[in-house]
């Protein structure tokens, strides 16, 4: 299975950069990042609906999608690496995690997602987001290796 990761906004060196790289040089699956910017700044509707085509062309055709949303359904980290197996198992090829921009997802990305998957109630900046998502990406791998990284 691969993974890919198409997110607005571009990172920079920094504590949350380097979080993100140290969890997503852990993982077996292969991940492909895709950084997305919008260059005009437009009303908020037409933003997220421009961030959105963004998104889902960044993406295979067929990707099973899971988007990132705070109004998503809350997963344990156990229920997240159950979801992941089962996506393994059946064959999926090629599962895309997109993060929103500050706006959230545009109707498009939330109706062709597979999954909306909240990482808690509270808004996160993006940045941080996509380390705390490789950590829950890695913790999951290590969940199904039957590893003793998650101690639950």
């Amino acid at each position: 299975m691969k993974l890919w990761l198409a997110a607005i906004g571009r990172s920079r060196a920094g504590p949350a950069r380097a979080l993100f790289d140290e969890y997503a040089g852990r993982l077996i699956w292969p991940l492909t990042v895709r950084e997305l910017e919008s260059k005009k700044r437009l009303d908020p509707d037409s933003q997220k609906r421009q961030e959105a085509d963004l998104l889902l062309a960044a993406i295979p055709p067929g990707a099973t999608v899971v988007a990132l949303d705070e109004r998503g359904t809350l997963l344990s980290s156990e229920g997240f690496a159950l979801r992941l197996g089962k996506w393994r198992d059946s064959g999926v090829s090629d599962l895309a995690f997109l993060i929103g921009g500050a706006d959230g997802h545009g109707d498009s990305v939330r109706q062709h997602a597979d999954l909306l998957l909240a990482l808690g109630p509270m808004t996160w900046p993006h940045l941080l987001v996509r380390g705390m998502l490789a950590e829950q990406l890695y913790r999951a791998q290590q969940i199904l290796a039957g590893h003793p990284y998650h101690r639950a």
